[in-house]
């Protein structure tokens, strides 16, 4: 398979791509390296594609979220695909990955890691826990204790852990797809607030359609789909696509679209917890992660639009009122995205 070398020269903003055949073709790297990434970003779809059939929009948004630097909840009934959007990601990115299956046993040391004495009894190992890796993949989070579930927030928050008082960072990047049953399944119990608030999003695979399901039977007779999945990217590429996100234009109209869209969360007399400024910034770099897997180095409402029910659906409490009158949050995000008007821009 022929492989590229991308040198990148700050001093003269310009790149390199080196091909086997040493084959020099120049960029201009302002105006050029957000779509080489781009096309790197739909190749990769592409691989986990050939695993997770007619999830499309799903791999789409999980893509956002990686390069918004955020961490993913996908919550569904066992069985529809979940575990396997997770690992087709993390092999068509070459990430590091760990997984663990949260049970009512798993202990926090399991997660973060431990110090343990040496056999000459005069200093401390550290064992580094299933957190230590590019992709974490927590599977049913929600069956585990709270204890545990916790001691995932201040590496999800931080990007570090500690230990006896010793901090170390995870590799990067890192991302954390956590895995949860719907909450009334049997062993499971609620994730707190505080830890809900830490994934950038929450996402619903549903079931497949006929004509998907079909292709998966057919598919899976005689081989395991992941093993077609191909690296066709790698950490250092992702961290290059993340910094490409972090450059992505917003006009101050969007900031206001942005900041009106939340407060309405906060003011609605059905909900009892709206939207905290942590979900605010999710959402902006949630859009200009759209904007980007867009080709676009500016942001536009509908990015806004596209995102915004799985950035603040998980980080909204309902009051008993709507409850009662069976008012989901579904139904109140969009009322609010048909009562705040998005703003219009000139081209630029």
């Amino acid at each position: 398979m022929a492989r590229e070398i991308i040198v990148i020269c700050h001093k003269y903003d310009i790149m390199f791509i080196i091909s086997e055949k040493c084959t020099i073709i120049i960029y201009d790297r302002r105006e050029n390296i957000m779509v080489l990434y781009a096309d790197k970003a739909r190749l990769i779809m592409n691989e986990v594609n050939k695993v997770v059939i007619g999830k499309n929009n799903i791999i789409i948004k999980v893509l956002t979220a990686i390069l918004a630097k955020g961490h993913i909840l996908l919550e569904d009934n066992p069985g529809v695909g979940k575990t396997t959007l997770a690992l087709a990601f993390s092999k068509a990115m070459a990430l590091e990955h760990n997984r663990l299956q949260f049970t009512p046993d798993v202990l926090p040391t399991d997660v973060v890691g431990f110090h343990l004495l040496d056999m000459d009894g005069e200093s401390y190992q550290y064992r580094p826990g299933a957190i230590m890796c590019n992709l974490f993949l927590a599977d049913e989070i929600n069956r585990t204790s709270s204890k545990t579930q916790s001691a995932l927030l201040e590496v999800m928050e931080e990007g570090k852990v500690t230990v006896d008082s010793i901090t170390r960072e995870v590799p990067k990047p890192f991302l954390v797809i956590a895995t949860q049953n719907p909450i009334g399944s049997v062993g499971t119990q609620m994730l707190p607030e505080s830890q809900l608030d830490r994934f950038m999003i929450r996402l619903t695979m549903g079931y497949p359609d006929i004509k998907s399901e079909i292709t998966l039977l057919k598919e899976r007779q005689n081989t395991n789909p992941l093993n077609k999945v191909v690296q066709v990217a790698d950490g250092a590429e992702i961290l290059h696509m993340q910094k490409s996100v972090e450059s992505v234009y917003i006009h101050d109209s969007i900031y206001e679209y942005i900041t009106n869209l939340v407060q309405k969360t906060r003011e609605n007399p059905l909900i009892e917890l709206g939207v905290s400024p942590r979900g605010s910034l999710a959402l902006m770099n949630m859009v200009k992660a759209t904007a980007f897997l867009n080709d676009r180095d500016f942001a536009i409402p509908q990015d806004v639009q596209y995102v915004f029910k799985d950035v603040v659906s998980h980080r909204m409490i309902l009051k008993a009122k709507a409850r009662v009158n069976n008012v989901t949050v579904d139904n109140l995000l969009d009322d609010i995205l048909k009562m705040v008007r998005p703003p219009r821009l000139s081209n630029r």
